[in-house]
């Protein structure tokens, strides 16, 4: 049967608020998944808690909707027991730089093939507009009754200095190109993490859709390469870590968008396949089970016997 992109949509109509960012990147992933041919059966979508878990209730995939700041462990243990599903792990800033700052950096280290999307608005959006860890020092939207006195957590940087291999960033009312990223980041082979950035409409009066339109631009369509070779020298890796931080923590006048750094690194997956035998071809959740890994396990019984 041919897919249609109908067949990403749930039955129940997201409820976010009017004008809120989430609409445009539920209907990137969409896209996404659509374009690449991928069967809402094959796809599964986890979420914490916050405005941008509701994102695994509109989209006709599997979903998993989770605690607070623990998308991850569970995104990872999906991946690890079916390596052939496609798995998108979900957090709002506040959600994954907050308290899930600590699986951030531990599945950094593993370069498991999967996607991790940052809803990034700069506040708690379902909890009344508290400054997340991605508002900037100082910062005070309508929400707050002082200035923030906290540094910003920069999602790029730490995903960087955590190991992630491929780091870019959107923004959610460029549907068209934010769709491309997803692309992108599902066939990226390892780890995958775009930090979208999105306005709040009901509390962050700073930061809003009408201040980023002048201000956002892809890197990629002005000829910025992301790709890193496999062997560098120390000064071409310098150099390249060097373009990759500018454009990381460029902001104000200018925001860049698009794929800032993609390495090619082995996966977890492949890494476990060199000490468990059959992994990840035969994987936990695709081996038999019950009655039908007896009537197999008689019949190796039975060739062993019989040889």
């Amino acid at each position: 049967m041919e897919l249609k992109l109908a067949d990403y949509k749930s039955d129940l109509a997201p409820d976010w608020c009017p004008g809120c960012g989430d609409y445009g990147i539920l209907s990137a992933l969409q896209m996404a998944l659509f374009k690449l041919g991928i069967e809402p059966s094959r796809a599964v979508l986890v979420s914490g808690i916050g405005c941008s878990a509701k994102t695994v209730h509109y989209a006709a995939t599997y979903g998993i909707h989770t605690l607070h700041g623990r998308g991850l462990p569970v995104a990872q243990g999906v991946k690890l027991a079916n390596p052939e599903l496609t798995v998108v792990a979900m957090a709002g800033d506040g959600d994954g730089m907050g308290i899930g700052a600590g699986h951030f950096v531990g599945v950094g280290r593993r370069n498991i093939d999967m996607l991790y999307l940052i809803f990034n608005n700069e506040v708690y959006g379902m909890t009344k507009g508290q400054a997340s860890p991605t508002l900037e020092l100082g910062a005070q939207p309508k929400s707050l009754a002082r200035p923030n006195v906290q540094a910003k957590v920069n999602p790029l940087m730490l995903a960087f200095a955590a190991g992630f291999t491929f780091i870019a960033r959107g923004y959610a009312y460029d549907v068209k190109n934010l769709a491309r990223l997803i692309q992108q980041g599902i066939e990226h082979k390892g780890l995958a993490m775009i930090d979208i950035l999105q306005p709040c409409p009901t509390y962050n009066n700073l930061h809003t859709r009408e201040w980023f339109a002048p201000r956002v631009y892809d890197v990629n369509a002005e000829g910025y390469d992301p790709k890193v070779p496999r062997e560098m020298s120390d000064a071409e890796r310098a150099e390249r870590m060097g373009r990759f931080t500018v454009l990381a923590t460029e902001w104000g006048e200018r925001i860049p968008t698009g794929v800032f750094w993609q390495a090619e690194l082995p996966t977890f997956e492949e890494r476990l396949g060199g000490f468990l035998p059959g992994y990840p071809d035969q994987a936990p959740a695709t081996r038999p089970t019950g009655a039908e890994a007896e009537r197999l396990r008689s019949l190796m019984q039975g060739h062993r016997v019989g040889g």
